[in-house]
């Protein structure tokens, strides 16, 4: 069974919260998986919480991304937010970096599917349906998250360096399969 995770756009004030990966070294909106016994909303806050050290209110669902393929197939239930409290920091394991910016200065490396979701958040997109499928013809498929991470380690490049190469070669295909389909 595929893995559900929520994602969430922190949008205040013309700008986006966005967290930098440690495995990776990549920005991507704060994210997490669902919890047994855990709406998808109260995900959604915690995840965020933790991940950023900011407390939100949801203020919208954006989206629901399927993403299939060779790269950790999954279900991302997208949400936008605004900040109510809390104060930036990171979650020692998972986050490097956590800031602000413009829309207009997003930064790289994104993590694979991340532009398209914080593009739709930033468009306003409400409750759209996206396949997006992504092939990374130089790794095997299905993976691990530990076997990626070993392969990751033995590699001799930064985790960033790694990512990059990793995905090089991807092919994305993004497909809105329900409701706004000029974004």
């Amino acid at each position: 069974m595929p893995n559900i995770v929520v994602n969430i756009a922190v949008i205040h004030e013309g700008k986006i919260l966005l967290t930098k990966r440690e495995d990776f070294e990549t920005w991507c909106l704060p994210s997490g998986g669902v919890e047994e016994g855990e709406s998808l909303a109260q995900a959604a806050i915690r995840e965020t919480k933790e991940e950023t050290g900011v407390d939100v209110e949801l203020t919208r669902l954006v989206g629901v991304y399927a993403r299939l393929g060779s790269w950790s197939s999954g279900y991302m239930v997208h949400f936008a937010a605004k900040p109510i409290g809390g104060e930036l920091k990171c979650q020692p394991g998972e986050t490097i970096a956590v800031e602000w910016f413009a829309y207009d200065e997003i930064p790289d490396p994104l993590s694979i599917g991340h532009k398209r979701r914080i593009n739709d958040a930033i468009e306003g997109a409400n409750g759209i349906v996206v396949l997006q499928e992504i092939k990374l013809p130089t790794m095997p498929d299905q993976l691990t998250r530990k076997e990626l991470y070993e392969r990751r380690d033995k590699s001799g490049l930064s985790r960033e360096e790694f990512y990059l190469k990793m995905i090089e070669k991807a092919e994305v295909q993004e497909i809105v399969e329900v409701g706004m389909n000029n974004l």
